[in-house]
């Protein structure tokens, strides 16, 4: 009598994607920016100049094969500085967030402060705290609402 190779192995049901839920997927976007900002603040504190990079697929004139090169990506910051202190958006589709009624700033102060901010912010972001935020364009009956119901 045989054993069965396959009985040696834990089968089990396939876990969700959680990558299709909007919210998810906002949220993921946002870290990916904030942890850019983050890049940002850390190489003007160091006073840096920091590139970003991203992959595009380029034919060769020669040989005619295509093959992947970075090219530069212009990142720019989320921070600026009015009346000597420095001043942080948290931004989602190009615009600033409203934190609070009528309020789109963070006062940061010092730029050595923008990573903690920063890092303060990221937090907020996995804790769910701006869920609401992130959300809050959505309109019941567009094509966003109708796609995200699909299954």
């Amino acid at each position: 009598m045989t054993t069965s190779l396959l009985s040696s192995l834990k089968v089990t049901a396939r876990p969700e994607d959680g990558s299709k839920n909007p919210l998810i997927q906002r949220r993921e976007k946002l870290l990916t920016k904030l942890g850019q900002q983050k890049t940002l603040a850390t190489a003007l504190i160091n006073q840096e100049v920091h590139t970003f990079y991203r992959e595009k697929w380029v034919k060769d004139e020669e040989t005619g094969k295509k093959e992947k090169v970075q090219v530069p990506k212009k990142v720019s910051p989320w921070f600026y500085k009015r009346n000597n202190r420095y001043y942080f958006e948290v931004r989602s589709g190009n615009k600033p967030l409203e934190l609070q009624k009528g309020m789109h700033a963070i006062e940061v102060g010092e730029k050595e402060d923008l990573v903690n901010t920063i890092e303060t912010i990221i937090e907020a972001v996995v804790a769910g705290e701006l869920d609401l935020l992130l959300t809050k364009g959505d309109k019941p009956g567009t094509k966003k609402d109708k796609t995200s119901n699909q299954k």
